[in-house]
């Protein structure tokens, strides 16, 4: 890591030299690395192996701040998160979703009115802070009910804070010293500002719904005022609710934001390298579109080869590449017996770039996820499985279907020659350079 590396390739290496099962060490914690596809299974679908809470639990605070705390993330209580999922699911049930799809179109739009600016004046954008704009808007307006429109801000402090608190979680977890050291103090107090910064936020968004729901006023019906709906039902008002709702509020915009941006630049950055599947890609949505500007619910399940492009997308780049269970009981795992009282870490991105799994795995191939291709069986698995599987998966890639569709639909786009493919590592998984395209407008 501190070479600029990435560790998730090295886990690949070991994978590969260890085999399915191996053990590391940090300090006095073990822990149990596993793509074992059978292991995958049993631990991650059961509701009885919980979360590590030697992990999750290090998101609780940031350098002392609270910051995910008990959110959906980052419960390792089953009954604590259980009982948030219960209020959080009807505001992603697939009735509501279909509701934003108005939402996804606007604030795609405003991409595209942007690049429709830079569209010939042949210079290079880079696509994933526009994208990431785009994704930070649609949370911020289809969660919250507020429109912040940071295309057209220059400097946001909002903005700016998630991006801290990003990189925030990487120092936390993976450098245990990073804060005893005073070269890093000034980084560490900017860190804790942003992270107080996005809970009084959420704290003044929520409150100011309360007030105006109390009021009688009419208020958008957004997934806060689901959630709101929802926990007034299940007589959710305590403090301690209050502070959990703060944690979740956190958790939309730390998990929520930047995987789906990620997502969309690597598949634009796979786009721009492969004009084979561009093509295709682009000859499907001409079909289903045509010249209609807004795309409905019913169209996104027309997009077959584009949905197959971003799978190969999360295979070759889970921007979310791992999770981790307490094995609280003697199991055994290829023939190993493990004992009770040590985690074991799954990686997706290991067993979705072994040989062992997947084909001439470094190959950006689409292909795989076809109808008739054999399905991978517990090695693809991006947005994890079972109980604790992504609540926000669905609603993820229908907005990164509305976005990639309208800009193969109305641009044509070529990466800049020379510009690297590497992978940035900050615990999410992110293009190092930004993926710079050339836009122009479609003939």
């Amino acid at each position: 890591m501190n070479a600029d590396g990435i560790i998730h390739d090295l886990f690949v290496k070991w994978g590969e030299k260890y085999g399915p099962v191996y053990r590391m060490n940090s300090f006095h914690s073990v822990f149990i690395a596993v793509h074992c596809p059978e292991a995958t299974k049993t631990i991650l679908m059961s509701p009885k192996y919980l979360k590590d809470p030697l992990v999750y639990k290090r998101l609780f605070n940031l350098f002392g701040k609270r910051f995910m705390g008990n959110g959906l993330i980052t419960a390792t209580d089953h009954d604590v998160w259980y009982r948030q999922r219960r209020i959080m699911d009807p505001a992603f049930s697939s009735t509501y979703l279909r509701g934003l799809m108005g939402t996804f179109n606007e604030m795609s739009e405003r991409l595209m009115d942007h690049l429709g600016e830079i569209a010939g004046t042949k210079t290079p954008v880079i696509m994933h802070d526009l994208v990431n704009c785009v994704t930070l808007d649609v949370i911020c307006k289809v969660a919250f009910g507020v429109d912040l429109n940071f295309l057209k801000q220059n400097n946001s402090s909002f903005q700016h804070a998630v991006e801290l608190c990003l990189k925030g979680m990487v120092f936390d977890i993976r450098y245990p010293f990073f804060a005893l050291h005073p070269k890093n103090w000034k980084t560490v107090q900017q860190i804790k500002d942003a992270v107080e910064l996005l809970r009084k936020t959420g704290e003044k968004w929520i409150q100011n719904r309360k007030t105006a729901i109390e009021n009688g006023e009419n208020v958008p019906n957004d997934i806060l005022t689901q959630i709101l709906k929802t926990a007034e039902e299940e007589n959710v008002n305590s403090a301690k609710d209050q502070e959990q709702m703060l944690d979740n509020f956190v958790t939309f915009f730390i998990a929520g934001q930047e995987t789906t941006a990620n997502q969309l630049s690597f598949a634009i950055m796979e786009l721009g390298r492969h004009p084979e599947i561009y093509k295709r890609a682009k000859a499907e949505v001409d079909e289903i579109l045509g010249t209609k500007r807004d795309i409905s619910y019913d169209d996104l399940g027309k997009f077959t080869y584009l949905s197959q492009v971003l799978k190969e997308t999360l295979r070759l780049y889970p921007t979310a590449p791992g999770t981790s269970r307490w094995i609280h009981e003697d199991i055994v795992i290829n023939g190993l017996k493990i004992p009770a009282g040590c985690s074991v870490t799954f990686s997706s991105y290991v067993s979705q770039r072994m040989e062992t799994y997947f084909k001439d795995p470094m190959k950006f191939d689409p292909e795989r996820f076809d109808v008739n291709a054999p399905k991978p069986y517990y090695t693809y698995y991006p947005f994890a499985l079972g109980p604790r599987i992504c609540l926000g998966q669905v609603f993820s890639q229908m907005e990164a279907k509305v976005v990639l569709a309208k800009l193969l639909q109305r641009y044509e786009f070529s990466l800049v020659p020379g510009q690297s493919f590497d992978i940035k590592d900050t615990g999410t998984l992110r293009p190092k350079s930004g993926v710079i395209c050339h836009i122009k407008h479609c003939s």
